[in-house]
């Protein structure tokens, strides 16, 4: 009875960690680039139940284990085994600015911060005010020849990545032959977005504000060889489907109550031999 409190107990734990991830997915449903988290759980090693005494059998424990009548298995509870991120792509939508940049594809943007290199699938970014491609946070957006710097309606990025400008027509977007193609009159090439991937991206570990910091287990960054296809005038929306998330919190709600019941029935059930015993 008293194993049934820590298998409870132990259950009931592993339900927060549960409601913590989906609550977590919810409240970001709206943030551009963001990925869901998902748990994985495992189960503690079951005992295999046999009857003690049946007809003289299993009197000793050794030599007579195996022929003693089992009774079957008892579970011992639960725990956390691993709280990972799921890179599943995002629907794309339009947004019509120049600054918003989304990978259709496997792969992240490069992002400098004052902790070091660090990355990103949220492509909402602006211009700062020194005139460098940055996130909403004032982090500089990395190419492979360092930050970028650009004007408003004077650069355009192809599906490869590569940025292209237009210095004589930095105030003018009349002069853009084909926005669809991303083609300009006379274009000068200034750099190419730094877009890396990792050996095992589910062992990336947020960092908040949208950003992942490579891990011993992920690997470092490399550049990735086989390069998503980068949309410019698109955000990449978060993974999470809202419906399906509030499902799964109505079953964490009722594995949680259905542990509470097992505290209390055990619980009761101890009261009642107690009381029993000490009446004899």
């Amino acid at each position: 009875m008293i194993r049934g409190w820590y298998t409870g107990a132990s259950g009931m734990r592993a339900q927060q960690w549960r409601l913590d991830a989906l609550a977590n997915n919810l409240a970001n449903v709206n943030t551009d680039g963001y990925k869901k988290d998902v748990t994985s759980f495992k189960a503690f090693p079951e005992l295999l139940l046999r009857r003690v005494d049946d007809d003289g059998v299993y009197q000793h424990p050794f030599g007579s284990g195996d022929v003693a009548p089992m009774i079957g298995k008892l579970g011992t509870g639960v725990e956390l085994n691993e709280l990972f991120t799921e890179f599943e792509q995002g629907a794309l939508k339009e947004t019509q600015s120049d600054f918003d940049i989304a990978l259709d594809g496997k792969g992240f943007f490069a992002v400098a911060t004052p902790w070091g290199e660090r990355y990103t699938r949220n492509g909402s970014f602006q211009l700062g005010k020194e005139g460098y491609l940055e996130t909403k946070e004032g982090y500089p957006v990395l190419g492979e020849e360092g930050p970028i710097q650009v004007k408003a309606n004077n650069f355009q990025i192809d599906k490869n990545g590569q940025i292209w400008i237009n210095a004589a027509y930095a105030d003018d977007p009349e002069h853009l032959v084909s926005r669809e193609n991303n083609t300009w009159e006379d274009t000068t090439l200034l750099d190419t977005l730094k877009i890396v991937d990792f050996d095992v991206d589910r062992y990336l570990q947020k960092q908040g504000s949208s950003l992942y910091r490579s891990t011993d287990v992920s690997g470092a960054a490399h550049i990735i060889e086989n390069r998503p296809r980068v949309v410019q005038g698109f955000n990449e929306a978060a993974n999470v489907d809202p419906v399906l998330e509030m499902v799964q919190m109505i079953e964490v709600n009722r594995a949680y109550e259905a542990n509470q019941k097992v505290i209390q029935t055990s619980d009761s059930m101890l009261g009642t031999l107690i009381n029993q015993v000490a009446k004899v």
